[in-house]
């Protein structure tokens, strides 16, 4: 069989692309951020133009720390409409290739196993990813870039690294190539699937980029990383087994589901616990929706940096935590606090003596848990919760106590407002609390990934 080809695609600042072209601006040329003005000067912003980069502001930066003197169009974000680009562009994709042979990684990138169209196009791969990104920019205006490769993890690769030094924004790797080009590159956070936690304890062995991982003893990788230790083997070498159809035909051992949002500002615990009850009442619905239960909940809460000395982790409130100094990691792109990058937070998981969607059991739980190792005394920015271990509705069981009329009058109850909600939109019905001050749902219910819709 003659060897693979991938194309990975990425759309150049997307969408900081589309708010330029809705506004007749030349994203290369034109100064644009999306970023939403109601907030503050420290939101995040989503994207920026090439024509901003050019002038060394940093991608994913704050709003704030665009230097003064540059003059720039801030775009309120408009995720709906970002959606909508990215499936017009999927469609054009899809007049030159099968939906089996794409995977949709994000929004703006795809990975396309080209092998069988070359022969079919009479083209080479090249040429192929240059047509694709022409049919792009020529309906949309988007321009985009790509990585080519003999498998997955070295077209990403070529198109995060080796593509933005290639005229036509088209990079390339093989085995040999990769060995040459990108062994010895630096930062080693700049490698697909490699962030600072992998890099600090890399560091720990002097190893800084994928030679030095190359050269390491694999017991020593196995001892450190776990199973994890064999993907870091394989792209150190540049190989990469997994293809598309077995992206497509991969089933996870379980399920889960996170609902977490970053707060606006300083929450106290009560208010805290407010906003953590919205989002487990809006996780049950979507429990009830789905048919499937749940045998596992899971918080975290963060806590406002600077409250607790910035950069330290507080684990279960150990004795001596106070004392704990603050350690960071450069792992090529800024210092970063070890432990990740939630600052101080508390938490956990709990096992249930039942697998259940119930309302009433859930929120019990969840409450008891936030009650147990939430701090009272520090503002809370981030509460995420999860439910994990999902089945089937069908997998639900009850214990001695459970009374089954009250379990099937909720259940349908929640019915009732999926139904509702579905058809009215999901603020048509709401908690009496989602009224107050402090709650988050109304506005939540409005918004796409935490932005405006």
């Amino acid at each position: 069989m003659s060897e693979r080809v991938y194309i990975c695609i990425d759309l150049k600042s997307f969408y900081a692309s589309v708010e330029c072209i809705e506004r007749g601006l030349d994203p290369f040329r034109d100064n644009l951020v999306v970023a939403d003005p109601d907030r503050t000067e420290k939101t995040i912003c989503l994207a920026i133009t090439p024509a901003m980069k050019a002038l060394g502001v940093r991608n994913r930066c704050r709003v704030f720390e665009i230097p003064p003197a540059i003059e720039y169009v801030k775009a309120k974000p408009r995720m709906r409409l970002y959606m909508q680009r990215s499936a017009e562009i999927y469609e054009i994709y899809l007049r030159y290739v099968s939906p089996d042979d794409v995977h949709v990684y994000s929004i703006d990138e795809v990975f396309i196993e080209a092998t069988p169209y070359l022969a079919l196009y009479k083209t080479d791969a090249r040429s192929f990813a240059r047509t694709l990104m022409n049919a792009v920019f020529s309906e949309t205006g988007i321009c985009a870039t790509a990585g080519v490769g003999t498998n997955m993890f070295l077209a990403k690769v070529a198109l995060d690294i080796t593509a933005k030094h290639s005229p036509d924004n088209i990079g390339f790797l093989d085995e040999a190539l990769f060995r040459e080009r990108i062994w010895f590159h630096e930062p080693i956070t700049d490698i697909w699937q490699i962030g600072p936690g992998i890099a600090r304890r890399l560091a720990k062995y002097g190893v800084r980029n994928l030679a030095g991982v190359a050269a390491m003893d694999p017991a020593v990788l196995h001892r450190e990383f776990g199973r994890n230790a064999e993907y870091l083997i394989d792209h150190a070498w540049g190989l990469e087994p997994c293809t598309i159809a077995d992206v497509h035909a991969y089933t996870p051992e379980g399920r889960s589901m996170v609902n977490g949002q970053v707060l606006s500002c300083d929450y106290s615990f009560e208010d805290a616990r407010m906003v953590m009850r919205e989002m487990a009442e809006a996780s049950v619905l979507e429990l009830v929706e789905q048919g499937i239960v749940t045998e596992r909940v899971h918080l975290m809460v963060g806590y406002a940096r600077g409250a607790l000395d910035a950069g330290r982790l507080v684990s279960g409130l150990d004795d001596g935590a106070d004392d704990a100094p603050a350690e960071f990691f450069d792992g090529g792109h800024g210092k970063r606090a070890v432990g990740g990058r939630y600052g101080v937070r508390t938490g956990g998981s709990r096992k249930l003596d039942r697998r259940t969607n119930s309302r009433r059991y859930l929120l019990s739980k969840l409450e008891e848990l936030f009650d147990e190792t939430t701090l009272r005394d520090v503002p809370i920015r981030r509460v995420n919760i999860g439910f994990s271990d999902l089945l089937p509705e069908e997998a639900a069981t009850l214990t001695l106590f459970d009374d089954v009329a009250a379990d099937t009058r909720e259940h349908e109850l929640q019915d009732a407002i999926n139904a509702v909600r579905g058809k009215f939109g999901k603020n048509a019905m709401l908690r009496l609390s989602s009224l107050q001050e402090k709650a988050t749902a109304r506005e939540r219910n409005e918004q796409v990934g935490g932005h405006h819709a």
